[in-house]
Parts: C-alpha cells; sequence; structure tokens
C-alpha cells in the first residue's frame, strides 16, 4: 500500500500546487489553502483502500488544460503497474469530459485503447485504435496498436495493410514483418493445399525480405512435395551458406533430398564440410548415421570417438554411450546405462531454442518471439553455449 500512496503522491502534489497557484493569482495576498480532499485521500491510501483514495483525486483533479497532463500520468502509472481496471477508470474519466481539446482526448483514446490492450480486451482497443486512425491524430502510435493486435489474432492480411501504412506515414522500414506475414500467409494456403497461393504468398515474402530463411524453407517444402528433390536440396544449401544456425533444423530434408537423388557420395562429402567449417553435433549424428549404415556399428563408435574431442556436445556423447553399449568390448557395461540416463535428463531439461533478443526459452522454432514479439530472432541453441 505504501508503494501506491507514493505513486500518487505526485499526481495529489500537482493539483495542490495548481491550487495554490490559482489562489495566488485571485488573492495574492492570502495564503493558500490545502484542499481538505488531499487529506481524505491520503486517509483513505493509509487504510488501504485506493479505490476510494482514487474517486476523491479524480473529483479532486479539475480537467482543464492545467491538469490532463496529471490525470494521463496517473492513469499511465496504473497502467504499468498492472492495475489496469484503475488505469481504465481515470482514462474513461477524462474522455467523458467536454472540455478537453481534439488533442488531448486523443491522448486519452490512445491511453484507454492501451488500457484495453493491456486488459485483454482487443476489440474495444481496436475499435479507439480506428477511431485514432481515421482521426490521423496520434495516427502512428495506433496503428502500431493495431499492429500488435492483429499479430495476436494471426489476422496477417491486416498486419500487411497496418504495416504498409505505418511504412508510408512513419517511414520506418517494416520489410522483415511484412515477409513473415506472407510466409504465415503461404502456410495456411499450404495447408489448405494451395500450392499456387502459397507459391504467391512466398514469392511476394522474398521481395520484402530477398534472404528470408522462412521463406527458402517452405519453398524447399513445396518443391520437396511436389517431387523435385534437385531444387529442394538447392533451396536447402542456400539456407545452410546464408544462415548456418539453421543447419539442424534443415538438415534431415536435406539429406533425405540427396538420399532420394542417389548422391551419396555428394551427401558425404556435404555433411564432412559442414562439420569442417561449424563443428556442429546434428551434422556428426548424421555422419555417424551414413558410417554405421556403410561400415557397420563398431566404425560408427570410433568415428563419433575421433571427432567428439574437438567440439563436445551432449547429444554426441549419448551417441556414443549408446554405441559403446552395443560394442563387443564395451567398457564397463554397468556404467554406461547411469551415463545415458543422464545425459537424457540433461538435454530433456535444456531449452532447444533461445531468442538473441530477450532470452526466451522455447521446445519448438518460433518465427515470433513470444516474449518480445520480434521477428526471426529465434535461434536454436547450441551444446556449448548450455
Amino acid at each position: 500500500m505504501l508503494e501506491l500512496l507514493w505513486l500518487l503522491l505526485p499526481a495529489a502534489a500537482a493539483s495542490g500546487w495548481i491550487a495554490a497557484r490559482r489562489s495566488a493569482d485571485t488573492a495574492s495576498r492570502r495564503p493558500p489553502e490545502r484542499d481538505p480532499a488531499y487529506f481524505r485521500g491520503l486517509n483513505y491510501l493509509l487504510d488501504e483502500q485506493p479505490d476510494k483514495a482514487i474517486d476523491v483525486f479524480v473529483r479532486m483533479l479539475e480537467v482543464d488544460g492545467e491538469t490532463v497532463e496529471t490525470h494521463l500520468a496517473l492513469g499511465s502509472l496504473f497502467r504499468r503497474r498492472g492495475e489496469v481496471e484503475r488505469a481504465i477508470r481515470i482514462h474513461q474519466n477524462l474522455i467523458a469530459r467536454p472540455t478537453l481539446s481534439r488533442e488531448q482526448r486523443a491522448q486519452a483514446l490512445l491511453d484507454l485503447g492501451l488500457d484495453y490492450m493491456r486488459a485483454g480486451l482487443f476489440d474495444r482497443a481496436e475499435n479507439l485504435f480506428l477511431e485514432l486512425r481515421d482521426t490521423k491524430l496520434l495516427q502512428e502510435q495506433a496503428l502500431e496498436g493495431l499492429r500488435v493486435i492483429y499479430q495476436q489474432e494471426k489476422d496477417w492480411e491486416k498486419c500487411l495493410q497496418v504495416a504498409e501504412d505505418l511504412e508510408s506515414i512513419g517511414g520506418r522500414p517494416l520489410g522483415l514483418e511484412r515477409a513473415h506475414y506472407y510466409c504465415e500467409l503461404a502456410e495456411l494456403a499450404r495447408a489448405a493445399g494451395e500450392e499456387d497461393r502459397a507459391h504467391a504468398m512466398l514469392k511476394k515474402a522474398l521481395g520484402a525480405s530477398k534472404d528470408l530463411s522462412r521463406a527458402i524453407w517452405l519453398q524447399a517444402a513445396l518443391e520437396i512435395a511436389a517431387g523435385d528433390y534437385k531444387a529442394g536440396a538447392r533451396l536447402l544449401n542456400r539456407i545452410a551458406e546464408q544462415d548456418p544456425d539453421l543447419v539442424p533444423e534443415v538438415l534431415p530434408q536435406l539429406v533425405e533430398c540427396h538420399r532420394r537423388l542417389g548422391q551419396r557420395r555428394e551427401l558425404v562429402a556435404l555433411l564432412e564440410g559442414l562439420l569442417a567449417s561449424r563443428g556442429e553435433p546434428a551434422v556428426l549424428l548424421m555422419l555417424a548415421d551414413v558410417v554405421q549404415e556403410d561400415e557397420g556399428e563398431p566404425a560408427a563408435l570410433r568415428y563419433v570417438a575421433q571427432h567428439l574431442g574437438p567440439r563436445p556436445s551432449l547429444a554426441s556423447l549419448l551417441r556414443l554411450i549408446r554405441l559403446a553399449e552395443r560394442a563387443p568390448n564395451a567398457v564397463v557395461p554397468d556404467l554406461m546405462p547411469v551415463l545415458r540416463d543422464a545425459v537424457e535428463r540433461l538435454l530433456e531439461r535444456r531449452p532447444a531454442y533461445q531468442c538473441a533478443h530477450c532470452g526466451f526459452n522455447a521446445k519448438t522454432l518460433h518465427w515470433q518471439c513470444p516474449g518480445c514479439r520480434r521477428w526471426s530472432t529465434i535461434k536454436p541453441v547450441r551444446d556449448l553455449d548450455h
């Protein structure tokens, strides 16, 4: 409760100062008197009755050109503290006053929309932001609010329209965001069996952000589904070259394309090149599979043991343990199940992906971070980092 007291003291003090200044203007020789409502509000706060205190302070702050900012600041403080219902009450009270100028009413509408959005009342927030957009007051802030709402609702067509409007009035490039919106539409089209529309959306995505790995990956998936493994491999190789962090993700499809094309030698050369340049554990495990298929488990065991030292990983260690368990000359067989179980538990607890911007951890790949809502910031976690 003391925190709330400190929150409202500045607003109450401001109102007292305003009242004192007005009194000085009309009776300069008479010392100003403190409004009794000020003390009633403080008593309510001390008695842990914040709603009654808000009522007192709202009534005490007469809305005119000098006190509007105090109302707005008070409401914003409540919203930032998570006390959204109280912020809504203050902003609704402000909007109901007929003495506001157009600019003041626009700011109050924007703040009320932010209150509604914080409370999850997206339909009410949307209506307020649309009103601001149409009046062209605080248009950029209103459009940004709409973009957040439409992203939450996964209305990608509206996201695109809002992003284009924002670019036209604010000059801020949103090519990456628009490219992801097109990718979302492409995925929906692909799920509905509309391959032509999916291709069209991906073409627009690459037009907005020419090297977006997500769009290239979706193109590869469409080519593979159509049986064009050569085109699929070419696109996946492009991702591996420009975005090495995604190598573990595209590797299974890349291997499948080479196998379908009967390019086993080319596949081994590709994997060995990736292993030499990146030391990626997923590449080592895939090469171990190839060696195991060609030469058997003992050869795979030797291969993993040989390449594990320079850049060890939990996944590679687990593969080594499993191969050693089945080898005829396994060392200390009773220890192997214990090591295997311990490593498996470690792998289960660790996140598979992490946002490079806010550190959000995830088990699956998100193109938009659920934490900071940025696009293309979530990357696979490297074993050596965790």
